[in-house]
């Protein structure tokens, strides 16, 4: 299994970008998945007076979901491939919402935030570096700050794995094909593979420093294949203190 990373995944990425919405169609439910998820930060008033960081934006889907889920919120959107900036950007947005090509790092480096959440969809399972960028995204956030992961990060069930491997090599590795992004999205399939079961996610994020730590999967046939991570940096009542 060949893993993309940095400078290579950003470039596929780039490559893809002129059809990555089309593929992520085929996914049914999608874009609901990632609303529901934006959704589960429960953000108050509509997100009004928040500022939010959208981690990893790619083409805008989760940046979307995010502005449906908290419309009044000013969102921060982040992403280090060119290519699916480009195409975030070809799209309507309000004044409010702006998109960076910025990594994590970089966000925390450049004096954005700090955010009152942070919203990472299908990025963790690419950092070269999970422990430090993890580490990055809680001082990113206020104290109580709120921290919603959407992601790929297979049950742990044997039948679960050889299901992911059968929808790859099915479907999404031949449409990935078509298009001329095989490497792609075999480095889809083969991350999903090496990343965090679910439950080491949660575990990992509480190492981190994180607390009111959970998961839940994501709803049809992904159930045991990709969840939703919550957590907390620090209490709720010192996040309420500290706005």
């Amino acid at each position: 299994m060949t893993l993309l990373r940095d400078q290579d995944l950003a470039r596929a990425f780039d490559h893809a970008s002129h059809t990555y919405d089309r593929l992520t169609a085929l996914n049914p439910g999608y874009r609901t998945d990632l609303l529901r998820s934006a959704r589960r930060l429960r953000l108050p008033g509509d997100g009004a007076g928040l500022h939010v960081l959208d981690l990893g934006c790619g083409t805008g889907a989760s940046t979307r979901a995010l502005l449906r889920a908290a419309p009044r919120a000013r969102i921060t959107a982040v992403d280090v491939s060119p290519g699916m900036l480009r195409r975030a950007l070809a799209k309507p947005w309000p004044a409010h919402v702006r998109f960076l090509r910025l990594t994590a790092e970089e966000v925390a480096t450049a004096g954005e935030g700090p955010f009152d959440a942070v919203f990472g969809a299908y990025l963790f399972r690419n950092v070269t570096d999970l422990d430090r960028v993890l580490a990055v995204v809680r001082a990113l956030l206020r104290p109580g700050g709120r921290l919603a992961v959407h992601e790929y990060s297979l049950s742990g069930s044997a039948v679960h794995r050889a299901l992911w491997t059968a929808v790859c090599h099915g479907v999404i590795i031949p449409a990935g094909t078509l298009s001329g992004d095989r490497a792609l999205y075999r480095h889809l399939w083969a991350s999903v593979l090496a990343f965090d079961t679910a439950p080491a996610f949660t575990d990992r994020l509480t190492r981190t420093g994180f607390t009111e730590v959970c998961a839940a999967p994501v709803a049809g046939w992904q159930t045991g294949i990709a969840h939703t991570f919550l957590a907390r940096n620090g209490s709720a009542a010192a996040g309420e203190h500290a706005r």
